[in-house]
């Protein structure tokens, strides 16, 4: 790893504790900085459960073709703003996010592998950025499958506020 990455990642990581401390969340950085590898909650913290989202079709009429819901990276983006607006509609920002579960599915275009670059391109633009410098902790799992044969992605959230 260079130095200069790993000073950016060392930023991002204090950027994060210092605004999650404001509100008494707690985010330790996991290595890589791009997730934290703990987090705590004060007691008293309501909690807000977010069911699993997969995306939405690129065209809304057409959602039984091999590629109606794009690649791993369209359906996390779509997944994210998605969540982002349900989020709204609590109160809550994506910075409330304290833990992310994402199930992937193998791309067939990636030899049956997950695509967890596609999807970190699309998390990196809701999480650790300088407008919202809160990482979650975060497992990525590559399952068998999701409801539609043309999911790749489905993602749960927990929040805290």
């Amino acid at each position: 790893m260079s130095v200069k990455k790993l000073v950016a990642g060392l930023l991002i990581a204090a950027a994060a504790t210092s605004a999650a401390q404001a509100e008494g969340v707690t985010r330790k950085a996991a290595p890589n900085a791009m997730i934290a590898g703990s987090v705590t909650v004060p007691a008293g913290t309501k909690l807000y459960f977010l069911s699993g989202s997969t995306g939405s079709p690129i065209d809304p009429k057409v959602t039984d073709t091999p590629d109606a819901f794009g690649d791993t990276k369209a359906q996390t983006l779509s997944i994210l703003t998605k969540l982002k607006a349900q989020l709204a509609e609590l109160g809550l920002g994506m910075g409330d996010i304290v833990k992310l579960t994402v199930f992937l599915v193998g791309d067939p275009a990636k030899g049956g592998k997950m695509d967890r670059e596609g999807m970190t391109e699309s998390y990196k633009q809701f999480f650790g950025t300088a407008e919202q410098p809160n990482v979650p902790a975060r497992s990525t799992v590559q399952v068998a499958a999701l409801g539609r044969p043309q999911t790749l992605v489905e993602i749960e959230a927990v929040a805290a506020k």
